[in-house]
């Protein structure tokens, strides 16, 4: 089935709402290097279409249901860089669009401003992953997704098409982009009316990549929670009360992502922002 009900593998740390997930493609050519889908996808930063896609999505698109919402796509990226040239994503859209789906795209490219004119029209909101807004911290960790300056404007070209949206502050790394949360936070907040945080959750083949590149992780004590590593929880939340703190100040609803951590948003993912 290329619809399923999302399930992160049992987390008990969960938050949210009952919805689908989809993704295209399957891997992710942005070869982020703490990203976990290498850990059970083959080849996982190539990113490659499903097989017969559009005539089972066709197909399964009048089985669903729909009062719940799809979320796309978790993981890998809608708009991986091969989405540029085969517009799998775009013809996506406009079934979604002809069955009208309640749609939630989650990419961390500012390709998604393409099909601003579609997403205009449906029942959908964005949420774009900004790390940083250091366009050399980018290249270390996320090494083929588009620069910050390209993922801001972005937003802001889906805002000023009454779009809604919100930004994933994901993951929060030490040493990397910790130093600037609070401008993460701010400098969206002019396009975005939620932020969702989550701290780094590597697994075994990612945490080795990630030493790789920061140096003072290779050492860091994390927690073992299913099977992904964490940071202590007193760091962890210190990191998200930051984030917290500052969405308050800019008027922006906060949550986190499989953290524990309390928050009062009316969903986790930003999909109450759905239309």
């Amino acid at each position: 089935m290329l619809i399923q009900l999302f399930d992160p593998w049992k987390s008990k740390l969960c938050t949210c709402p009952k919805k689908y997930s989809f993704s295209p493609y399957t891997g992710c050519s942005h070869a982020c290097i703490y990203c976990y889908i290498t850990s059970y996808i083959p080849d996982a930063f190539h990113a490659r279409l499903k097989k017969d896609l559009f005539k089972r999505l066709k197909k399964e698109v009048k089985r669903i249901d729909k009062k719940i919402y799809i979320s796309m796509s978790n993981s890998s990226d809608p708009y991986t860089p091969e989405e540029k040239e085969l517009m799998a994503t775009r013809k996506c859209l406009r079934i979604f669009k002809e069955n009208e789906i309640r749609l939630l795209i989650i990419t961390k490219s500012n390709l998604v401003a393409r099909d601003v004119d579609l997403i205009a029209s449906m029942h959908a909101s964005v949420s774009i992953t900004l790390t940083s807004l250091n366009d050399e911290k980018i290249a270390k960790v996320e090494p083929h997704a588009p620069p910050p300056s390209k993922r801001l404007e972005a937003m802001e070209e889906l805002h000023s098409n009454g779009i809604p949206c919100s930004v994933r502050l994901d993951p929060i790394i030490p040493s990397i982009n910790d130093d600037e949360l609070e401008e993460i936070v701010k400098e969206t907040s002019r396009y975005c009316s939620h932020v969702v945080a989550s701290t780094i959750k590597p697994r075994r083949d990612s945490l080795k990549r990630i030493g790789s590149v920061v140096p003072s992780l290779r050492d860091a004590k994390f927690e073992r929670i299913g099977n992904s590593f964490y940071l202590p929880s007193p760091l962890r939340f210190s990191l998200l009360a930051r984030v917290e703190k500052a969405a308050k100040q800019h008027g922006m609803s906060f949550a986190t992502c499989r953290e524990g951590y309390p928050f009062k948003a009316k969903s986790c993912d930003g999909s109450h922002l759905i239309p």
